[in-house]
Formats: C-alpha cells, structure tokens, sequence
C-alpha cells in the first residue's frame, strides 16, 4: 500500500480545456480524509498551487515552477533554486530573435515567478534550443507553455527534497503527470500512472498507461490504487 501522492496539474487532474476534473477532486479529498498526503507538482507558480491547494483541500505541500520551487505545508519555508536572471536574458535573446517574425512570446505569471521564466508556445522548441545554444539555461515545452530554468532543476529532484522533509521516501509514493517535464517524477515514485493524452515520453516513464484521457481517468486510477 503507497502512503502518499504526488501529482501534476494540468493535463493530469484537467480536461482538455484545462477545466479541473471534479471527480479527481473528490477521489484525492477522499486520500486527505484517510490522512494520506498529497503533493500538488506544476510548472505554475507557487500562488496558483497555493490557491488550488486550499480549494481542493491539501496540506499546502507543493512544487512550484517545474521543481524550482518547493515547500512543505502552506506554513513551511519555501526553498527556491535557480537562476532567474539568467533566464530572463535567455528569453529576451529568444525574443529578440523571433520577434521580427511576429511571434508575441508573451511572458506568463512573470512577476510572480522566483525560478523560471515561461512564455507562450508561439515559437517551436527547437527553435528555442537553437537560440540559447550555449548558454547555461534549459529550454522544457510542457505543451501549455515553454519554459527556461537552470540545470539541475526538475519536478523530480524537488520531489526527492520534499519527500525526505515530509518523512517519506519517493517510493512511498504513487505519482501521476502527462508531459515530459513530469519524467523525473514518474520514474522517482514507487508506482506512476500517465493518461491516454500523456505525452511518448512520460507513457515510457510510467508504470501504468491510463486507457482513458485526463482527470476523470486519473481519478479511477486512484480509486483502485489506493
């Protein structure tokens, strides 16, 4: 029996219109009243998974920014890494580059951001790859957004970090995402799951193919896993 779970947000417990599955809502409320602990793992930031965590109703336990920001509880100290700056004179290179072009590459959250910065997919990522060639930035598109953070950081070595402050070991826990920026994390945790919309990359990492896209299908899944 897995003790916690661990989980991005959207394309994970959302439709395709990025609405949240009310029915993944109930399943992880259920986890919460049987005192099993939830992690909320996005590339948003962490004031969006602090709002979304109070509504649904978790202890605050969150990854924020692709694993550049971490904390434990909505009272515990948050830890951030990275290099903002440096990212930030990686997006304006890129911007200055495509910009010509017409792309708008408009930034998202960014004053709330403390790690990474993420801008709109109007440029591919190979693209993106080519522009910061050389510099000491990462480049992940999540399919929602493209984003630039330093080496290193990930959903999965925050999630290692987390999971020791909260007394657990990754493999205690079930994991859930969709996208390549949740590998780390699906291959981290004891037992993963990825739904049918999940991107070639994270299905590979997972220990369970979902027949069924979504937040919907993530909720079966917790219903018989836990």
């Amino acid at each position: 029996m897995y003790k916690a779970f661990i989980t991005d947000v959207d394309g994970t417990l959302t439709d395709g219109r990025r609405r949240l599955s009310t029915k993944a809502v109930e399943e992880i409320r259920r986890l919460i009243d049987a005192d099993i602990p939830i992690v909320l793992a996005s590339g948003n930031t962490l004031c969006f998974l602090d709002c979304l965590s109070h509504m649904i109703g978790t202890d605050g336990n969150v990854i924020a920014e692709n694993g550049g920001v971490f904390r434990k509880g909505f009272l515990g100290k948050r830890t951030v890494a990275g290099n903002r700056v440096l990212c930030m004179q990686a997006y304006e290179k890129i911007r200055e580059a495509v910009q010509p072009k017409g792309d708008e590459l408009r930034l998202f959250s960014s004053e709330l951001r403390n790690s990474d910065v993420a801008f709109s997919r109007d440029v591919s990522i190979e693209q993106v790859n080519a522009i910061i060639k050389g510099m000491d930035v990462v480049a992940v598109d999540t399919g929602f957004a493209i984003h630039l953070h330093t080496p290193g950081l990930s959903k999965g070595a925050a999630f290692a970090a987390l999971a020791k402050e909260m007394g657990l070991s990754p493999s205690e826990f079930v994991a859930a995402g969709d996208s390549v920026n949740d590998v780390s994390m699906l291959k981290l945790a004891g037992f993963s799951i990825v739904p049918a919309n999940g991107t070639a990359d994270a299905k590979d990492a997972a220990s369970v193919v979902l027949d069924e896209p979504y937040g919907d299908a993530v909720a079966k899944a917790l219903a018989e896993y836990f």
